[in-house]
């Protein structure tokens, strides 16, 4: 039978495990000869409006949503959202004010 220690363990050796996260920022579809099309200076719209949470996974499941902000001179994610993984449809995720509630 594990034990605590046999858990802590675990989940300490999980920790270092890597994953990765993907930021999307919205998709589109587009006919095969309108991609053709795209070079330097082209304009693609996608799906999402600017004021739109930006989805966050982990190894391809929704894990949060955020807004994009700059961090010196970098991008980041302000995380706005996060998915609850119980009762939640897969992949939805919640404002973090609902979560506490």
């Amino acid at each position: 039978m594990p034990t605590t220690t046999d858990n802590q363990n675990t989940m300490e050796f999980l920790l270092d495990v890597p994953v990765k996260l993907t930021v999307e920022l919205g998709n589109c579809e587009m006919m095969m000869k309108d991609l053709l099309q795209v070079g330097i200076g082209s304009v693609v719209q996608l799906d999402k409006s600017s004021s739109d949470p930006i989805d966050i996974f982990v190894n391809q499941k929704l894990v949060a949503r955020g807004e994009i902000v700059v961090v010196e001179d970098n991008l980041g994610i302000k995380i706005t959202e996060v998915s609850t993984g119980g009762g939640q449809e897969e992949g939805e995720a919640v404002p973090e004010a609902a979560e506490s509630a």
